[in-house]
């Protein structure tokens, strides 16, 4: 019997109940057969991204799965670009933050959650932390599949197709951050994971 430990990171502000992470969450649950096991492990990440990378390699040096999948989304999917690269595994981006330090500079000081409304300080330190985290350039485009959506509001789609070229590329028409129609994107994630 293989197993997979599959590790699904949420995105700034965000949280393991996002509509998202909900929707892989159940899928890959449905997914795991007496052969072959799939492990689901989302996290509630920290603000620290420093802490946040610390607990999530933590996790995955503990199992003892076959192989590793990481998939994220925004914040999340420059966490899976870092894990990817240290890991060798098989990523999945959704709408990610290549540049993630350049993007959340601004967002610097007190932050409400999306899902709990929780306030949460995001500190200046945390922009250094993002800075040691950031993957350059991805070692081996054939383990990345890029999800972008040209309707992104808050991330240059551009930016993320030229960051992983070479990858497995779905570039939406349209679309949002949050990406509203996964649904309909989810079968190509499944199939991208799926146990070869």
């Amino acid at each position: 019997m293989s197993s997979t430990l599959l590790v699904y990171l949420h995105g700034f502000r965000s949280s393991p109940r996002s509509s998202k992470a909900f929707m892989t969450g159940e899928a890959i649950k449905a997914l795991s057969t007496v052969e072959h096991s799939i492990e689901w492990y989302c996290p509630q990440l920290l603000a620290s991204p420093k802490e946040s990378m610390d607990m999530v390699t933590q996790y995955i040096d503990q199992s003892d799965a076959d192989r590793i999948v990481v998939i994220g989304s925004s914040l999340g999917g420059f966490y899976t670009n870092y894990l990817a690269e240290k890991y060798g595994c098989q990523a999945i981006a959704l709408n990610p933050a290549v540049r993630a330090a350049r993007e959340l500079a601004p967002h610097v000081g007190m932050m409400i959650a999306y899902d709990s409304e929780e306030p949460f300080d995001f500190r200046p330190e945390y922009i250094d932390e993002l800075k040691t985290l950031q993957v350059e350039g991805i070692s081996n485009p054939a383990r990345y599949f890029l999800i972008a959506a040209k309707g992104d509001e808050l991330l240059d789609w551009k930016e993320m197709v030229e960051f992983y070229k070479g990858a497995k590329q779905l570039v939406l028409e349209g679309s949002d951050h949050g990406i509203a129609d996964y649904a309909d994107h989810l079968p190509q994630v499944l199939e991208f994971i799926s146990p070869r």
